[in-house]
């Protein structure tokens, strides 16, 4: 615990010492990251937000391209939630019934479910502001069988917005000398605000259970 607390105070140093290491293969890594925080159901616990606006805040020291960064993190973005539906469609029926499964909680199925009957087809945008509803909006948009055409566009227009805010939000505020000098401080307040509305659906369900 004690080192993933680290990592998040000090992520763009741990970032920095990757790029120091990899070089250009920084890209893929990266891309793989973001493709498998939303495209894969057994891996919703990766960095997205946090990670998106640190890479964008390195690209403003120099040590990426922003324009090769927001490319490749857009296309990641947009094949994971493709990726996930394609899981969900085909897939979705035989992995729900595993009912044990240690990567499948049902509340997190649970509580995507009720973003779609609040929100419908938006979800598919707004979910990519929301850790884990943002890893499963797509698998269960798939095994609803939402039209591909319908889903794609809603993913491509979220996948844009989400990247476009946070990477070119680290870029041009991430390095303001009081944001730099609280960077950690940054990061964690960002994994909050992103966690705060499953924290908040969560209560909200515990006082219906409670009411009945």
């Amino acid at each position: 615990m004690g080192s993933l607390i680290d990592f998040a105070l000090h992520l763009d140093k741990h970032l920095g010492l990757i790029l120091e290491s990899a070089g250009l293969w920084s890209y893929l890594l990266f891309f793989v990251v973001i493709f498998a925080e939303t495209g894969l159901v057994v891996t919703p616990f990766l960095p997205g937000d946090s990670l998106v606006f640190t890479l964008g805040t390195l690209a403003a020291t120099g040590s990426l391209n922003i324009g090769w960064l927001f490319v490749i993190l857009t296309v990641a973005a947009v094949l994971g939630d493709s990726a996930n539906y394609a899981i969900g469609k085909y897939f979705g029926s035989i992995i729900l019934k595993k009912q044990g499964a240690w990567f499948l909680k049902k509340e997190h199925i649970d509580r995507t479910h009720r973003f779609y009957e609040k929100y419908g087809s938006k979800t598919i945008v707004l979910a990519r502001f929301v850790p884990i509803i943002r890893t499963f909006a797509p698998f269960v948009a798939g095994v609803g069988r939402m039209s591909y055409p319908r889903f794609l566009t809603y993913n491509m227009a979220g996948g844009l917005l989400w990247i476009t805010l946070f990477v070119f939000g680290g870029y041009f505020f991430g390095n303001i000398p009081v944001v730099r000098k609280n960077f950690g401080l940054v990061i964690i307040a960002i994994i909050i605000v992103s966690i705060l509305p499953a924290v908040i659906e969560i209560l909200k369900e515990r006082r219906r259970q409670t009411a009945y």
